[in-house]
């Protein structure tokens, strides 16, 4: 039940200690200050990182092929390897369960025009599962290439938010014919792509229909793939390793042989980033937590010193028939509001100059550094526990003095 008479008397002895009081809400603001900014800065980083990758899927692994350097097996150096549609079906046969979504590509350039306004821009032929690889996103009202596109080689097109802007600024594209170097296709849909420009000057066509278009047949340019998103860095190198010893089998290129088939794998990266933001965030904690422990000691003594402080006044209080319960209650009530609202304060100023310096550190390579709800929250209720654990000890201690020994401390 909520005693008026408690709170009354709690902010009374506040109010006579400003002093104390504000040394005491000093050091848990000053730690926490440090931790959230230190804990921002990190989080900055990890975004800087994250961006660095761009919007595709970082499970990607691209695959190219090139031309031998080595002989091998017969076969003279200088040989240009070719992929086809069946590399794509021989991979899915092969690492059916290591593989996520996969798709052969073609790029050409192509000339694009709509009632008198036109523009060169790229034509990626594709399978449907590129959207989920290059993280697309279709516009309302369109849709993407489909697998009955990919069967029938229909005449159908995706088109980019740039494409879409130069050619139909006035108009919904979508169910227009646009003309790509004298052919016309059907616009089935807009996509946009966080990557911005160069991702959005794209148009897309079902692989099938470009093969036949424009003479390609069963060739292809390369292979796009994401690898299982439950596999670890690892266990994705290991994979890329595997896929780049089977093609070369395929393909009789030696071993040694590095321009024959290049497999870009994001695993690499990830890594490297994982074990970067790792390492940092370790460092970060110690010295996080090292800052937070250090102002929780701070709490510590200056609750031990205010208990000594008031060791008269527990007496005559206890004297005057005080349980031993209610003199804790005051103390640590006391010691949790002060640490409260201190720690509190420290948040929010960490948080504003996070705020505040956010643009100068983005030359850091610190981009939107700032705090989780998680982690504001969680710093909050370690604060208070603290609050509660530095000031009970002391409090309990002091519950404990007779009043005739307390009356008479100096």
């Amino acid at each position: 039940m909520f005693d008026l008479d408690l709170w009354r008397e709690i902010f009374q002895s506040i109010n006579k200690n400003r002093t104390r009081s504000l040394l005491s809400g000093f050091t848990v603001a000053f730690a926490i200050l440090l931790f959230t900014i230190l804990f921002g800065i990190a989080n900055g980083l990890q975004n800087t990182f994250k961006e660095a990758f761009g919007t595709d899927a970082v499970n990607s692994i691209v695959i190219f092929p090139g031309t031998t350097t080595k002989a091998n097996k017969g076969l003279q150096a200088g040989r240009r390897i070719q992929f086809k549609n069946e590399e794509r079906d021989y991979i899915i046969k092969e690492f059916g369960d290591k593989v996520e979504f996969i798709t052969s590509k073609v790029n050409l350039m192509v000339n694009a025009s709509y009632r008198g306004k036109e523009n060169s821009y790229q034509l990626r032929a594709v399978h449907p599962e590129y959207m989920f690889i290059e993280n697309n996103e279709v516009k309302e009202g369109g849709r993407y290439i489909n697998q009955n596109d990919i069967d029938n080689k229909k005449k159908v097109v995706v088109i980019g938010k740039v494409v879409d802007e130069d050619l139909f600024s006035k108009t919904n594209a979508v169910g227009k014919y646009i003309n790509l170097s004298g052919i016309s296709y059907q616009i089935v849909g807009v996509f946009t792509d966080e990557e911005g420009y160069n991702e959005e000057n794209v148009i897309y066509v079902p692989l099938s229909t470009a093969q036949q278009v424009y003479g390609k047949h069963e060739d292809i340019d390369f292979l796009h793939l994401t690898y299982n998103p439950e596999m670890d860095s690892d266990a994705a190198l290991l994979f890329g390793n595997e896929l780049t010893k089977i093609l070369k089998e395929r393909f009789s290129v030696a071993n040694s042989d590095q321009r024959a088939i290049r497999v870009q794998n994001m695993a690499q990266g990830t890594k490297q980033v994982d074990i970067m933001t790792s390492g940092l965030t370790v460092i970060i904690l110690v010295i996080g937590f090292g800052t937070l422990i250090a102002g929780i000691v701070g709490v510590s003594n200056i609750m031990i010193f205010i208990v000594k402080e008031r060791t008269k006044e527990i007496g005559i209080r206890k004297a005057l028939g005080a349980t031993p319960k209610s003199i804790v209650s005051i103390i640590l009530i006391e010691s949790i509001l002060i640490t409260a609202i201190a720690g509190y304060v420290g948040l929010l100023l960490g948080v504003g100059v996070l705020e505040l310096v956010a643009p100068s550190l983005e030359t850091y390579f610190i981009k939107d550094p700032g705090v989780s709800n998680g982690l504001v929250i969680g710093a909050t209720i370690t604060l208070i526990s603290a609050g509660a654990i530095a000031g009970y000890l002391p409090a309990v201690k002091a519950s404990k003095i007779k009043p005739i020994v307390a009356l008479r401390n100096d």
